[in-house]
């Protein structure tokens, strides 16, 4: 029977390879910056409806939602893939071919998971009267940089509690997700008179204000719990040589797998930034993205879910799996004690650069890897 199973999977993959290269086609050449993912969405939604798709909106966030028997279910397992690119430009994508590998900013990440994904559904739509449970299909806005997970966050608004599995396709088929790394984002503003170099020497100096807030942030001993980082990623001010700087501003993170330890850091910060507002200095802190850590207690329960799903990668791809942790829309299921993995089902390179590249032979095995996870959830008669 799982022979059978197993054959009757390939053949339809093997079947779809002509329908999956023009989706890639298509949807590769459409731009998708994070939160303006409107073509992509109304792209993702047509084809949907072409499936024969009764349930499909796309939401509030842009997401594109697929609702497989959700209607009176308890519980909801969701399999998403992001739409989103980290590219602004919103000009259409140049598609290239060389032998196997098709070259497209942003066809690794994540336009092949997404396809993969909607091919999945496909072969789901099928057996959709023969689930254990709903499932909602999800193409996904805002995974990428300041998108901050608003796409992600937004399925949880609308879903809440009846989430209690969740799969993100994202990344290399050799990756698999179980740990988030959080981050806390923020841009810090310094204002001050500030004056002419000369004439009004002694007056603050905006840039030495930022330049004092910066090292005391570099002496905080960050937590032990779980590896905790910090950076000053970018610092801007002054303007000409013989002016005292009236205005700087730097953006800073810290990150960590801990919710708690993203806590204990976050109370550091704002200790820090307090004891530089006075009178004659304004202080501002604008918060640019949130990604929360984990909020799990049991992780054994967590590993040995993640540990089926691994089996099912093994059964089709015999590399070398990394297990790390990673920033990706996982972040916002695992903070909340909800099952969930990030999966790549693709093989490529180059990612996050105009030049990203995927092996499209790799669609073959990701499909299968996308098909058995969703199969779990499927009648055990089912082939």
């Amino acid at each position: 029977m799982e022979q059978e199973k197993s054959n009757f999977i390939k053949n339809y993959i093997l079947n779809g390879m002509d329908e999956t290269k023009e989706l890639l086609e298509n949807l590769g050449k459409i731009p998708a910056p994070s939160h303006h993912e409107d073509r992509r969405a109304q792209f993702c939604k047509r084809w949907f409806l072409s499936q024969g798709a009764q349930h499909v909106i796309v939401d509030d966030a842009k997401n594109v939602v697929c609702e497989i028997n959700c209607e009176n279910a308890e519980s909801i397992a969701v399999f998403m893939a992001h739409m989103d690119t980290v590219f602004e430009d919103e000009k259409e994508f140049s598609v290239r071919w060389e032998n196997e590998r098709l070259y497209a900013p942003g066809i690794g990440d994540d336009t092949a998971n997404l396809v993969n994904l909607m091919m999945t559904y496909k072969y789901l739509k099928k057996y959709e009267n023969n689930l254990k449970k709903g499932i909602l299909i999800v193409a996904n806005s805002c995974e990428e940089g300041l998108g901050n997970l608003d796409g992600c966050k937004e399925i949880f608004k609308n879903y809440g509690e009846r989430i209690d599995e969740f799969y993100s396709f994202d990344g290399y088929i050799s990756q698999c997700t179980n740990r988030p790394v959080g981050s806390y984002r923020y841009k810090i503003d310094v204002k001050v008179t500030g004056g002419h170099s000369y004439a009004d020497f002694g007056r603050k100096n905006a840039i030495v204000e930022l330049s004092n807030i910066i090292q005391e942030l570099y002496e905080i001993a960050p937590p032990k719990d779980e590896k905790t980082t910090y950076n000053v990623g970018k610092i801007e001010g002054g303007s000409t040589v013989n002016s005292i700087a009236e205005h700087a501003c730097m953006l800073y993170e810290f990150r960590s797998e801990s919710q708690k330890c993203l806590k204990e850091m976050k109370d550091k910060f704002y200790e820090t930034i307090s004891k530089h507002k006075k009178e004659d200095v304004e202080v501002k802190v604008e918060v640019i993205g949130i990604r929360p850590g984990s909020g799990w207690r049991d992780k054994e329960k967590l590993v040995k879910w993640t540990k089926k799903n691994v089996n099912i990668i093994k059964s089709c791809f015999d590399g070398e799996l990394d297990l790390k942790a990673s920033s990706t829309d996982a972040n916002i299921p695992l903070s909340k004690g909800v099952f969930a993995n990030t999966i790549g089902t693709v093989i490529g390179g180059l990612a996050h650069t105009e030049n990203e590249w995927i092996d499209f032979s790799s669609m073959k095995i990701g499909q299968e890897i996308a098909i058995r996870l969703v199969s779990q959830y499927l009648d055990r008669q089912i082939v």
